[in-house]
Formats: structure tokens, sequence, C-alpha cells
């Protein structure tokens, strides 16, 4: 059973409109979604300031703020000095630092930075609304009404998190998510061809096609609901690899809804089973390093 938000599609344009909440002027960023719900973004260039909060031999950790045309988005990153790789990592619901602060140390140590993207509506430092009904009604309002959805926005977001660090390191970089942030993460690494490849942990598709299919939806509530599905992208990550993780007994979306979404990404992929029940955890950490020990050695 495909994971479903199993909500009523409410079309609700009554909302005040305009491009990002609390801004009076309209996005520059722009986008387009093809009649099969295929999603274009151009996103306009921002600018980052960074704060130094340790350094030490082994890594140098700091806080990142991308001065966005719709607000600050914060990042956390931590790295070596010659990182073999990049991550952008993409938390799940309520996913704070705190509870990745040593996994960034973790991945630092073993040669990669890792950018720990705090995602619009998560609540954290960032701004906006978290993914869920009253998010779905403003962006589809939005979408109607040609603004720039915040789910737009926040693919963006992680577009401008690998541009700063494929420019600052010259490195591969990886977009990770984990739960929900493995579904923004999906549709970023289909989108941007940029990107490295995808790691998804404990992730599937959202399920909002499917329940507007199964309510006999049609039209732009459909072209809109694919333009934020996982499934509409995953294909297009191959060439670059897809890794996925998934916890056999995972009690909040189902094993094999992960499965189905693995098995519409193309070669080379590979599904694991991990020790655990939902989110990403340290025998996922350990899975990733040791298949990445190869594929992106330090550089010394």
């Amino acid at each position: 059973m495909r994971s479903s938000l199993l909500i009523p599609f409410l079309i609700v344009l009554s909302v005040a409109l305009s491009g990002c909440a609390g801004n009076t002027a309209p996005p520059a960023s722009t986008y387009t979604v093809s009649d099969d719900g295929v999603l274009a973004l151009h996103c306009t260039p921002g600018t980052v300031k960074e704060e130094v909060i340790v350094s030490n031999e082994t890594y140098t950790q700091s806080r990142i703020a991308f001065h966005t045309e719709c607000g600050d988005v914060t990042g956390y990153l931590a790295a070596p000095e010659n990182p073999g790789a990049a991550i952008v990592y993409v938390p799940g619901a309520g996913e704070r630092l705190a509870g990745h602060e040593e996994r960034m140390v973790r991945f630092a140590s073993a040669g990669y930075a890792f950018l720990f993207v705090d995602m619009r509506g998560n609540g954290g430092e960032t701004a906006g609304i978290p993914f869920g009904p009253q998010l779905i009604e403003q962006d589809y309002a939005r979408f109607k009404a040609g603004e720039m959805p915040q789910y737009y926005l926040s693919i963006c977001d992680l577009i401008a998190a690998r541009k700063h660090l494929q420019e600052r390191y010259q490195v591969p970089v990886i977009v990770m998510g984990s739960s929900n942030g493995g579904r923004y993460a999906a549709v970023a690494a289909g989108l941007d061809p940029e990107f490295a490849g995808y790691v998804g942990i404990s992730t599937s598709d959202w399920g909002l096609l499917d329940s507007l299919d199964g309510q006999g939806y049609t039209g732009e509530p459909v072209r809109f609901a694919a333009s934020i599905e996982p499934q509409t992208y995953i294909g297009r990550i191959s060439p670059r690899p897809v890794w996925m993780f998934h916890a056999e007994e995972d009690p909040v979306i189902p094993y094999e809804s992960g499965r189905l979404l693995f098995e519409q990404a193309g070669e080379p992929r590979a599904f694991s089973e991990f020790s655990g029940d939902h989110g990403i955890n340290p025998d996922v950490d350990a899975r990733i390093i040791q298949q990445w020990a190869q594929i992106y050695a330090p550089r010394k």
C-alpha cells in the first residue's frame, strides 16, 4: 500500500496571494509545469553568509545563511579541508540540527562535507509552513495564480545548497533525505542534473497524486500533484546513482511504499534494508560511508 496523505484536495483560492509570505514584491524565480506534471525551475541566485562555529584539525563546522528572495534559509555545514564528496542533507518533518550534529562530524571525519538544510516550515530557524493540508491549499492557489509555491522554492533552496558546495569544493554533491526530506530530495535530484546522486531513507511518494486519481480528479489539481511527487522525477536521476534504505518494520512509511518508489528508479540503483524503524540512524550512516569508500575516496 502506497503511503497517502488521505485528505480531500481543497481548491482554495481565497487566501491572500503573494510570492513570499510577508514580502510585497513578486519573486524573481519562475517555473513552468508541463501537461504531464513535470516541473522546470529558474531559481534566482541569492547570497551566502557564513559564521564559523568550530574549527580543528579534522573539520570545520559553520552556520550558513542563504539569503533568498523569500527570506533566509539556514544551513549547518561540517566539512574537512579537502572532502572527497559533499552531501546536501534534507531532514524529515520536525528533524532538528541537534539530532544530527554527531552525524555531521561522523561524515566529516570520513572525508565528506555534510550540509544540513533547515527546510522552510520544518520548525527550525527557517520560516514557512510545514508540508500538509495548509501548505497544499496555499501552494495550489499560488500555482493556479501563477505565483511561486513554497514547495518549489524549497527545491530552489536545495539547488542553491548544491551550487554552494560544488563551487566551494569542486567535488560531486549528493542530495540525501530522510522520510519527508527524502521526497524533497528525490524531486531536487530529478530536476537538477548537477546533483551527483540521490540517497532516500525511509521515504516514498507523498501519495497525493494517487489519492486524487482515486477520487476522480483531472486537470489542474492532478498536474500540480504530479509536479511535487517523487515518482515524477526519480526515473530522471539515471544514469546518476540512486541509493535507498528502508527498515522492514517501518511504522511510519511502509516498506512496500519505499520499494514502489525504488522500482521506478533507473540504473544504477541499490535498495538496502537497515536495522531500526524509521529515519536515518547510525546503521544507515555506516552503510553509506562503507559504500562510498571506493567511489568518493577523500582527497589528500
